[in-house]
């Protein structure tokens, strides 16, 4: 176990992307996440083609929703060093 190799990054992911991937993921239709999150089928929509952006509180709506920290929405592509994780 001590030949860690990190993994190399394939495929660059937009936040409308990452949310859109959770709710497929979940098997969750636009309109159920809509129903459960109370943001208009439109404005999800929206977000997961990029046209509006997801912010805050939007995110953390859908992260209760699609049960994941909203860091997974809001920053998709994220990459820490091992040396710097707490």
């Amino acid at each position: 176990m001590s030949e860690f190799r990190k993994a190399k990054k394939s495929v660059e992911v937009t936040a409308g992307e990452s949310v859109r991937i959770l709710r497929e993921l979940q098997e969750l239709s636009q309109n159920a996440l809509a129903e459960l999150t109370g943001i208009p089928q439109s404005t999800i929509s929206a977000i997961e083609n990029d046209r509006v952006r997801l912010g805050v509180e939007r995110s953390k709506v859908l992260a209760r929703a699609l049960r994941c920290h909203p860091a997974v929405l809001v920053f998709p592509g994220w990459d820490v060093d091992v040396e710097s994780a707490a």
